[in-house]
């Protein structure tokens, strides 16, 4: 052991040395009160936050930083010290490349890597994560004189969904294979000097913050999170030198292991640090130290599938077909039939197929109808299904999916048609996928693609279009006053385990993605799963929306954490949040109202305050009175903070979020308010940021939340 710990020891002697260096220099030249911050964090430096406490914002900060990395190294001749000496590496790599953030500087803006994560991509991914859409967190680090097979376990955690970060010369060597990289690939380089591994490590310290209500300062209580809660693991190619050792020992200390493809001889810790020399069981024990479990996608295609390949772009350059309702008619359907209508497993083309050695775009028309049949099956699991559609049909390597129902755009790449695949194949996914996630209500499936032009568009008028109507007029009655029982949703519990929604027809999962009907399904599914019924009974509160039932429930599903829970309050008792809600919504003062921001604006709101900063004061599972994380479409809900008063509070929002909801919210102001055009008189980014300039507006529009008695 005592060759593993002198190399440890030696790295993270080494990158002290640099990092004391570094920051002397910084404050040499800066002066100690330069202000110092990582773009797009409410967390300062995260892994120094998360584990002392301290918020770093001025360069004089630091130097008591790297005292505290001193003290972190001991040289004593035993694992568990020398695993201290790794997050003393962490520590450095931070502050070298916080450093590089200088003077508002990008250093990663014209280099193969994205450098530091910024908090609304770790927002954005929780949903995946907790839904094993991204079973697990791979970093892959050095270089190797092998990089067809460094690339072939890359694509292997690919499609397996896997999101992977890269460092080092692997990144080149990988996407020279043919690797496709990018977040919207789940490849992401993060640069090249080994110190950019810490922008994963930001990564998991912020997951334990964001979503686990991990106390900053609670070193013992980050260490247990990461390692129970966040499914990330280490490889390293290529020769180690003492500083990736070090750092490969910070990684240990998260509760990463880290798999070298050298061999460590008695120096290997199993279960921690282990050899793999062969680059074909690389992804299987990484997996397996782990325990990182991948079903295996029901669908064979000729080119890859998985949820990795969801957010692929096609450039118009590059498709070689496209099915889109600008140019066409389209639509999407799953209706539920007897199962003696229902020929399983069927596969029907009505009209040409895509035309083969095409020199030019192929426009299309398209209707994708899919008949189900079984003994459980509902209509309401309908819309439920259709709306899979989308997200299956990008989970195929090439295609691109927008849109839904009648007016959506499908394109296939040249490649990916070059490649095999045809429009049997879309049929295939959706014959196979749905068996596999829906095959407890769907007994039988068959599919069938429209693509003459005079029979698409006689279905869409005497099959869809009423069938959409319908759905919708049930929709609009589908009240929390018409329903029997609510339903939870605790999904998010693997990340944060005090938190449960509480899904109404009326207020959707505050991650947008889990609907009444949805959780309804879900329940149907899986009647041991997330999402349990509540049912509607012991009223308190109609106001508040206040349940004894509830109130069980919750505190049952959160292990006691949460006691009591209103539905439509903001101030007395809120839902509880736990991190990837799309937006926020918190007090401003001196407008009487609330201000919602989502969390792609990453600027300043009349709070005070940006996402990130009011993201900050809730989630993992804690109440916060004055603000609640939730769903874009809840914003334009009848229910809708109903007990202070609902939308007429909405004082502020960024341009691009109102934009989005302005036509459901004009609606509901209309029928409820009686205002026209109600959107007109919320303020955002392009009126003002300040709190001063925003109640002027406000003013000059008479908005209804000036007059309304106060909100605390």
């Amino acid at each position: 052991m005592s060759v593993l710990t002198d190399l440890i020891y030696g790295g993270s002697d080494a990158v002290i040395g640099l990092t004391e260096g570094a920051v002397n220099d910084a404050i040499a030249k800066y002066g100690p009160d330069k202000e110092i911050a990582f773009p797009d964090t409410a967390y300062f430096f995260p892994t120094i936050y998360a584990a002392t406490g301290v918020k770093v914002e001025t360069l004089g900060t630091l130097p008591a930083c790297v005292d505290v990395m001193k003290s972190l190294v001991t040289h004593e001749e035993d694992l568990g010290a020398a695993l201290n000496a790794g997050l003393a590496t962490a520590v450095g790599a931070e502050i070298i490349e916080g450093l590089k953030y200088l003077d508002g500087a990008q250093p990663y803006e014209n280099e193969s890597g994205i450098g530091f994560v910024p908090d609304p991509i770790i927002r954005s991914l929780g949903v995946p994560l907790v839904t094993g859409d991204i079973p697990g967190v791979a970093v892959v680090l050095g270089s190797t004189d092998k990089p067809e097979e460094a690339a072939a376990v890359v694509k292997d955690y690919q499609d397996k969904g896997i999101m992977t970060f890269l460092v080092g010369d692997i990144i080149e060597q990988v996407l020279g294979a043919g690797v496709k990289a990018g977040l919207e690939y789940r490849v992401v380089p993060l640069g090249h000097d080994v110190t950019s591994v810490i922008h994963v490590v930001t990564v998991a310290v912020r997951a334990a913050l964001i979503f686990g209500d991990v106390k900053p300062g609670d070193l013992a209580g980050l260490l247990q999170y990461t390692k129970d809660r966040v499914p990330a693991f280490v490889n390293t190619f290529g020769d180690i030198d003492a500083v990736v050792v070090s750092a490969g020992a910070g990684a240990i200390a998260l509760g990463f292991p880290v798999v070298v493809d050298v061999d460590l001889g008695e120096n290997q810790v199993p279960g921690a640090l282990e050899s793999v020399v062969d680059h074909t069981q690389t992804s299987p024990k990484s997996l397996e130290l782990r325990n990182i479990k991948v079903k295996a996608k029901a669908v064979k295609l000729p080119v890859s599938f998985a949820a990795a390949f969801e957010g692929e772009i096609i450039r118009k350059n590059d498709t070689y077909v496209e099915f889109d309702s600008d140019h066409n008619v389209t639509a999407e359907l799953v209706t539920m039939k007897a199962a003696d209508e229902v020929e399983d497993h069927k596969i029907t083309i009505d009209g040409p197929d895509i035309p083969e050695n095409a020199e030019e775009l192929i426009r299309l028309p398209l209707c994708t109808v899919v008949d189900v049949a079984g003994a459980k099956m509902q209509p309401d699991f309908e819309s439920v299904i259709e709306r899979k559609i989308h997200a299956w049909f990008n989970y195929i390597e090439g295609v691109m999916h927008t849109g839904q129902r009648n007016l959506f755009r499908i394109r296939i790449s040249k490649e990916a048609f070059a490649a095999g695949l045809r429009l049997k194949d879309f049929g295939e996914v959706l014959y196979g996928m749905i068996k596999d996630e829906f095959g407890q209500v769907v007994d039988k499936c068959q599919v069938t693609f429209i693509t003459d032009a005079d029979k698409a568009k006689a279905f869409l008028d005497d099959v869809a279009m009423p069938r959409y109507r319908k759905r919708d007029d049930r929709l609009a009655n589908l009240t929390d006053e018409s329903v029997d029982e609510f339903y939870t949703c605790i999904l998010c519990q693997s990340f944060s385990p005090a938190h449960c929604c509480v899904v109404t027809p009326e207020r959707l999962g505050l991650c947008g993605a889990v609907s009444w009907l949805d959780a309804k399904a879900t329940f149907e599914l899986s009647p041991t799963g997330p999402s349990q019924p509540i049912p509607k009974e012991g009223l308190l509160d109609e106001r508040l929306g206040k349940y004894t039932k509830v109130n069980e429930v919750v505190a049952e599903a959160t292990h006691g954490a949460i006691e009591n829970v209103t539905l439509y309050s903001l101030i007395e008792d809120p839902m509880t949040s736990c991190g990837c809600f799309e937006c926020i919504c918190g007090i401003e003062p001196m407008s009487n109202g609330v201000v919602i921001v989502n969390r792609e604006y990453a600027g300043m709101t009349p709070t005070g305050m940006t996402f990130g900063e009011l993201a900050s004061m809730t989630g993992g599972g804690v109440q916060t009175p004055g603000f609640m994380g939730h769903g874009r479409q809840f914003i334009a809900s009848k229910k809708f903070i109903s007990a202070e008063g609902g939308i007429a509070r909405i004082v502020w929002m960024p341009k691009e979020l109102k934009d989005d909801v302005a036509t459901r919210l004009n609606k509901t102001a209309k029928e409820v308010l009686g205002i026209d055009n109600f959107t007109d008189m919320i303020g955002d980014e392009t009126i003002a940021t300040e709190p001063d300039e925003l109640y002027a507006f406000l003013e000059s529009k008479g908005h209804p939340a000036l007059t309304m008695e106060p909100i605390m």
